[in-house]
């Protein structure tokens, strides 16, 4: 509660204070007078305080995603992969992570994916099974599929298409969005 100031004029409009919200008297319980702060202004007041307390500093994400980065290791991804007409197709979860995070390789006979630790903010978890990102995995290829890859991601599934012929040459991409 806001103490009243000395002085008189209007009971329930006591200042106006041009750096913060307006105050305005009210009573207790008892009828003892109570000062607030006006409800929007108090609300406004009391959000950044809360996000200035629990809301980590950029620098502070930047150093806790570094700090995980280097002490990880990379989260292995569970595949579903299938063959379809002229590609072979592989689809893994890849929560919380965009296409730039995402690399593909094709190398002969070989496939893998990985997508870089996107951030780690500092927080006490009760439980922490995953990260934002810092996943990898690697898959040997069917004979008949070595040509090329292609790949999009979207809601968190990666799609990877490794299509039907003979290894070129090694290839990396991004995948699109989708």
């Amino acid at each position: 509660m806001i103490p009243r100031p000395p002085g008189g004029g209007d009971e329930r409009f006591v200042s106006a204070n041009v750096a913060g919200p307006p105050v305005f008297a009210d009573t207790d319980l008892v009828g003892a007078p109570v000062y607030r702060a006006s409800a929007v202004g108090t609300a406004q007041l009391n959000y950044h305080r809360f996000m200035a307390r629990v809301r980590p500093s950029h620098d502070r994400v930047v150093e806790a995603t570094a700090d995980t980065a280097s002490s990880m290791r990379p989260q292995n991804v569970p595949v579903n992969a299938y063959e379809a007409p002229g590609a072979f197709v592989i689809v893994a979860p890849l929560p919380a992570v965009t296409v730039r995070d995402v690399t593909i390789e094709l190398t002969d006979g070989h496939l893998r994916f990985w997508a870089d630790l996107r951030s780690a903010g500092p927080r006490d978890y009760t439980m922490h099974e995953w990260e934002y990102g810092g996943f990898e995995r690697s898959i040997d290829l069917p004979v008949a599929y070595r040509a090329d890859i292609e790949a999009t991601l979207g809601n968190g599934q990666l799609v990877i298409r490794v299509l039907a012929g003979a290894f070129r040459a090694d290839r990396g991409i991004h995948p699109t969005a989708c």
